[in-house]
């Protein structure tokens, strides 16, 4: 990512479907832990989507 790697810029379109779907499967259980790790994916969906050009 530092260097803008050939394929970095995919790698972050691919991390935020993946952490998308992730969130989504999460956040459909009312356990506290699958809460939160719903929410951690939204923040890595936010990251990425900085990157991902």
């Amino acid at each position: 990512m530092a260097i803008d790697a050939k394929f970095a810029s995919e790698a972050c379109r691919l991390c935020v479907k993946v952490c998308e779907w992730c969130a989504e499967q999460c956040a459909a259980h009312d356990h506290d832990h699958c809460q939160q790790c719903a929410e951690s994916c939204r923040r890595c969906v936010e990251a990425c989507q900085s990157v991902a050009k």
